[in-house]
């Protein structure tokens, strides 16, 4: 019994050997990896940044009432294209019963005073004629009795006002709400019925229609503080519109803010860009869009992919792998070097490299063959 058990481990251990021996050809039989390398090259490159913001128009107008009253009558319709002068809508006056009362008491007086001072003057006049009174009494009361008139003319007209909205009448253009400037209506806030306020000292007053040209957009965006300083007046934009794919527009940076805003916890700074006309696209006020700006570039510099680079675990800095035999017998070693701007893609190589440099791929290696793969998982199953 005991040799049968020894017999039985014998064979396992010379199976065991075996598969060692046939796992370890099997493993040893494989290529050895290649690398592919790459050579720094001269290119340009850009460091360019993104804003996010959207287009306004340059010039905005607020068409506000000079009476307060309710909106009898609208003419015009959002996207309407007017001219300065022209009739957006009409406001029927509700006048107000004590402030009526008062300018029809005013006028009342005033009348009582007119007739009391005619009274005067031609009972003074006849004197004046027989020589009686001098000229400078009797000049006196001329002015009186003018200015009885006049103020008997200012108190209708104040009354009139009040009950219609203005002296000459319903036609009068402080009833009527004309376009101030050439443009399109953005906005109408208003629906006939509804009441509005007339602009004062204290008052902003309702807003009846809000006018821009269109043809005339500018770009509102925000950048972060570590960005903005490398920004400068004229600097030329892209603008990259969300409504519309595929176009871009051109545009140059007019005005950059100088005191930025806290916003979740960074500091943006708004910065403003004229838009230059592009007659192919209608563009609409509010339209979202990104502005790409150049921050830095340099023409004519060595540059490598950026996924050639190596960083130090301990110190971050960069390195890469150059190669140091031939084609045949692959050799690298590790070469510190200095790097300038990115693009994201490319990177400025500042010291360290030359063309004649071939920098090992480190990321890319043979795929494993199926067969290799299926014996793996064979040995894998038998053990």
């Amino acid at each position: 019994m005991n040799k049968i058990v020894k017999y039985i481990l014998i064979g396992v251990l010379i199976l065991g050997a075996l598969w060692a021996a046939v796992f370890f050809i099997k493993s040893n039989s494989k290529s050895s990896i290649t690398y592919e390398t790459s050579s720094p090259f001269i290119s340009s490159i850009e460091k360019k940044t993104v804003a996010t913001g959207k287009l306004v128009p340059e010039d905005e107008v607020e068409i506000k009432p000079q009476i307060s009253g309710i909106i009898e009558k609208i003419y015009l319709e959002e996207g309407a294209e007017v001219k300065a002068g022209e009739l957006i809508a009409v406001i029927k006056v509700v006048p107000n019963e004590q402030a009526l009362n008062q300018a029809a008491g005013r006028v009342r007086t005033a009348e009582l005073a007119l007739n009391n001072s005619k009274i005067e003057f031609d009972r003074n006049k006849a004197l004046f004629d027989k020589g009686v009174i001098s000229s400078q009494d009797f000049n006196t009361l001329q002015l009186n009795y003018n200015q009885a008139e006049q103020e008997l003319k200012n108190a209708r007209a104040d009354y009139q006002i009040i009950r219609r909205g203005s002296a000459g009448g319903s036609s009068s253009a402080n009833t009527n709400i004309r376009a101030t400037v050439n443009g399109t209506i953005l906005e109408i806030p208003v629906e006939e019925g509804d009441q509005v306020i007339q602009s004062n000292n204290f008052n902003d007053g309702t807003t009846i229609a809000t006018i821009a040209d269109l043809g005339k957009m500018i770009f509102e965006g925000k950048v972060d503080e570590g960005e903005v300083g490398k920004l400068k007046v004229g600097a030329p934009l892209k603008i990259n519109l969300g409504a519309v794919e595929g176009q871009e527009l051109d545009a140059k940076l007019r005005f950059i803010a100088p005191k930025g805003i806290e916003e979740t916890g960074a500091v943006q700074f708004k910065i403003e860009g004229d838009v230059e006309k592009n007659d192919s696209i209608f563009i609409r006020a509010g339209y979202s869009a990104n502005a790409s700006l150049v921050l830095e570039k340099k023409d004519d510099v060595l540059v490598i992919p950026e996924a050639l680079l190596q960083f130090d675990k301990k110190t971050d800095k960069p390195f890469v792998e150059v190669s140091t035999g031939t084609d045949e017998e692959q050799k690298f070693e590790r070469r510190d070097i200095e790097i300038g701007i990115s693009d994201g893609i490319n990177v400025e190589i500042v010291s360290g490299l030359s063309e004649e440099d071939k920098i090992k791929q480190w990321n890319k290696t043979e795929p494993i063959k199926k067969g290799e793969e299926e014996g793996e998982e064979e040995g894998e199953t038998e053990e």
